[in-house]
């Protein structure tokens, strides 16, 4: 299986195959597709036939190609060990295991797999086999596709076998008739009435045995012979008629080993023109003396139409039909077991007419004795009045004949039964007919059962039970094109939940599971009948809104925030939770569906990004993702081909004026961009998860600086101060790394700064690596101080010398009083704890001269100087040593 392509999407090409059942080609199709969805080299379906040992394919699909279809001795091949058992597998060697097996020889084969058809009764039908010219290693999908593949085509090759046997019984029985002896064959002489007479009611209705069943459920006659052939027997009846002397033909119906398995006798009279016609009524009323003859040949045609009604969405209802009809019953049902304790009916017809379908409770009802006992006949002690379908009087339900159906492992699925509204059916008939049908419709159930566990794993999410990303691209497809038509809107609406990796990462994901689950009931209780709501993956949801307008889509939204309003109770937990929400509309916004679903997802992207909840698709919002995007690859190779410089900013005591250090701040000039604001590149090396290797390039090329300028003779004072990004403050290997970046600079020239948001994710693991910092003689800076929520407690526990007073408080701290107190507050705090403080975007004299007597040490900003690169920073801040 190709590494891009989900599980979702293996089960809907395997059902795309397997639904095209009717094409001539379906083996051939299927083989071809089985090899590209499980990635192997050769696929082979073949019927087998035990009894001669042997197997013939059905279809071969090798390196690309069909290759023509042969037969092959089953024996020393590995395909012997298959049949009749589970899945078989040789991951490698399999040549070496059957050396004798000239297929897998000259095919060079190393590994196989095969999987068994059977037919109900257990028979080995046939086998799918999957070879591959290297080691076989298969997806965990395999098995699950195998079995599906093999039993669907297991029943395909089941009822083409059917089809050819009732072709070759027609035209043996169309034979024998034209050669029975002055036979007219004007009784029922066409197409229905062989497949009457022929079926396996005609059979288990008339008593005759069961050596000569097929596949198909149909009778083939062995042989119907004659005491002479036609000629003599024509010969001697015309000697009998001249001389006017009596004569006796004999019939017989013998089968394959030649027992006689039915005889009638005709004769002593004279044969007159239409006595060949005579003969056979005859023939017909001797089979149903047993029983009422009308009413059995009656339940014949109608048990044979059931019979060989075909497969499909309407299989059950039809049957249910022909059964009623059959058995004079009232009303009759297919049910199958939903759980340990419902039942659900599959077709139900009432005095003739279908009626819609019902589920009920196992418990107490007459389908449990019958899936129990297999088969059971009973009354309804009281009688029980069931509505008529025409709205007249209700029909009485007295009495009743069920049939437990089976699975092909003997395990109960379901029932079929009749209900009368007399007691006394004939029960013989009506037990032989459920006999006949209930094989035939539990294979079917089966059947249906296996094509709806295809959809199930194609076109549905296993955790939420809501449609998947699959089907949801589907249905967008189908939608935009019905609204297309129409002339109507489409809304479209994303929805993503917040916070749910921690969840997930925290609780684990069982938890995370069943919070989904209980996220999904939530939205469906506030979607309406007509929209369509899905699962795509992970944590996101999507809503189809058809004939929704940009207008409407605001209501839309409050409703999905609306429903997630109240806590979520999942895993014995309660949780609150909120959504971002994207939304487009067509035609508005776009005029495809993969254009749809891009711009929803843009809008979704920018509610995450910007922390506003939701957002409604707009260009502008196109237009800057775009530049983002592409922001991020030009970064992206500016790091790697070294095309970033370092700009910096002075700090200055603010007593003396002098110099103390320096904030080293990266910047990028962009060929086609220009100039780049930090503001936006470095959260884009955040998202592409390139901060670290930034990070690095920052104290690398800094500490080269350093060396340079020490080469030179130049005085630099104090520290370089460098940011570290909080994804980078999470290594407790960290003071290591940095050693060995910013080598041959000393420790106590270095300062780290981290914001204060940064340290506060974890704090514990933020105590212990800032120490490890402290030891190593690294000096620590808390950057932004006071836009956070660190802990006092926290405060005290960090290593760091230095609080950063945030420009934000400083630009405003004349005119805001508020801001005053909070730069008055963090100076006497930092004091307390002997740390000094650093003022950033000081940019009047004003505001230098109050963080002065405030007792602030250093500061920086405009009033000193902007961000300078290497050599403005080294004309017009450093001097030479002494």
């Amino acid at each position: 299986m190709k590494s891009d392509v989900s599980a979702e999407e293996v089960f809907r090409q395997l059902a795309d195959s397997l639904a095209l059942n009717d094409s001539p080609d379906f083996f051939l199709n299927l083989s071809q597709r089985l090899t590209e969805l499980l990635g192997v080299d050769h696929a082979l379906i073949a019927e087998v036939f035990p009894d001669l040992a042997q197997a013939r394919t059905l279809a071969v699909w090798s390196h690309g190609r069909a290759i023509e279809n042969f037969t092959y001795d089953l024996a020393g091949s590995p395909c012997e060990t298959v049949i009749g058992t589970s899945a078989c597998v040789y991951p490698a060697g399999v040549c070496t295991r059957f050396p004798e097996d000239e297929l897998l020889q000259k095919m060079g084969v190393e590994g196989y797999f095969g999987f068994p058809m059977t037919a109900r009764d257990g028979r080995a039908l046939g086998l799918i086999a999957l070879m591959s010219d290297q080691p076989l290693v298969l997806p965990g999908v395999a098995e699950e596709v195998l079995r599906i593949a093999a039993a669907q085509t297991g029943a395909e090759l089941g009822r083409r076998r059917a089809e050819e046997s009732l072709q070759e019984s027609e035209r043996r029985l169309h034979t024998l008739m034209n050669h029975l002896p002055g036979m007219a064959y004007r009784c029922r002489n066409d197409a229905d009435w062989t497949m009457e007479f022929v079926s396996q009611g005609a059979r288990e209705l008339t008593g005759y045995p069961p050596e000569a069943l097929i596949e198909s459920k149909l009778i083939a006659f062995a042989q119907l012979v004659h005491p002479a052939d036609r000629a003599r027997v024509d010969a001697e009846v015309q000697a009998c008629v001249t001389a006017g002397k009596p004569y006796r033909v004999i019939y017989r119906l013998i089968n394959a080993q030649g027992d006689v398995r039915w005889m009638w006798e005709q004769g002593q009279g004279v044969l007159s023109p239409d006595r060949g016609e005579v003969l056979l009524e005859g023939f017909i009323s001797d089979i149903t003396e047993q029983h009422e003859s009308e009413r059995v040949q009656e339940a014949v045609v109608q048990t044979a139409m059931a019979i060989t009604s075909r497969l499909g969405a309407d299989f059950f209802q039809q049957l249910v039909l022909h059964l009623t009809r059959a058995l004079d019953a009232d009303i009759g049902f297919v049910a199958t077991l939903q759980g340990q304790d419902q039942m659900e009916t599959l077709a139900r017809v009432v005095a003739g007419q279908p009626v819609e379908n019902v589920q009920y409770h196992l418990k107490g009802s007459h389908c449990a004795e019958v899936l129990s006992e297999g088969e059971s006949v009973g009354c309804f002690e009281p009688p029980i009045p069931i509505p008529h379908p025409g709205g007249g009087e209700p029909l009485v339900a007295r009495s009743y004949v069920g049939r437990r159906l089976d699975s092909a492992k003997g395990e109960p699925i379901g029932t079929l039964m009749v209900i009368y509204s007399h007691s006394a059916p004939d029960l013989n008939l009506a037990t032989s007919v459920l006999r006949i049908l209930a094989a035939g419709a539990a294979g079917e159930l089966e059947r249906q059962t296996n094509d709806r566990r295809i959809y199930q794993l194609a076109y549905v999410d296993g955790t939420t039970t809501l449609p998947n990303r699959i089907h949801f691209m589907e249905r967008l497809g189908s939608a935009l094109l019905h609204a297309e038509q129409a002339g109507e809107s489409l809304g479209l609406v994303f929805l993503d939940l917040k916070r749910f990796k921690e969840i997930n990462d925290v609780l684990g994901h069982d938890t995370g599971d069943q919070l989904l689950a209980a996220v999904a009931r939530r939205l469906e209780q506030v979607c309406r009948v007509d929209e369509f709501l899905a699962r795509l993956s992970g944590d996101e949801f999507a809503l189809l809104v058809p004939n929704l307008g940009v207008d409407g889509l605001p209501a839309v939204i409050d409703r999905c925030h609306q429903s997630l309003a109240r806590p979520v109770y999942a895993a014995g937990r309660e949780f609150s939770l909120d959504v971002n929400i994207g939304a487009a509309c067509y035609p508005v916004d776009a005029m495809t569906a993969a254009d749809l679903f891009q711009c929803a997802s843009v809008a979704m992207h920018e509610a995450k990004r910007s922390g506003g909840n939701a957002c409604i698709f707009d260009v502008s919002i196109a237009e800057a993702l775009n530049r983002r995007r592409a922001l991020a690859e030009r970064f992206a190779r500016a790091l790697v081909e070294d095309r970033l410089s370092l700009h910096y900013q002075p700090q200055v005591d603010l007593v003396t004026g002098a110099l103390v250090g320096a904030e080293v701040l990266c910047r990028w000039k962009d060929d086609h961009w220009g100039w780049v604001n930090p503001a936006e590149f470095i959260p884009l090396a955040e998202e592409r998860g390139l901060i670290n290797d930034l990070g690095q390039w920052v104290l690398r090329s800094a500490s080269r600086q350093w060396v340079v300028w020490q080469k030179r003779g130049l005085l630099f004072p104090g520290r370089l101060s460098v940011n570290i990004s909080a994804l980078q403050f999470t290594d407790l290997a960290l003071a290591d790394e940095i050693r060995g970046l910013a080598a041959p600079v000393p420790p106590e020239a270095i300062g780290l700064e981290l914001t204060e948001s940064g340290f506060m994710r974890d704090p514990e693991l933020a105590v212990e690596i800032t120490e490890r910092l402290r030891q190593a003689g690294f000096g620590l800076s808390i950057d932004d101080f006071g836009t956070g929520y660190s802990s006092l407690s926290y405060l005290r526990r960090f290593a760091a010398d230095t609080l950063k007073i945030d420009m934000s408080f400083v630009s405003d701290m004349l005119d805001n009083q508020s801001d005053y107190t909070i730069v008055t507050t963090i100076v006497a705090m930092a004091h307390s704890l002997g740390m000094m403080t650093v003022a950033e975007g000081v940019e009047t004299q004003a505001q230098a001269e109050a963080l002065t007597r405030l007792g602030c040490d250093r500061a920086q900003g405009f009033l000193y100087d902007r961000p300078l690169d290497s050599q403005r920073f080294t004309e017009r801040w450093l001097m030479q040593a002494e």
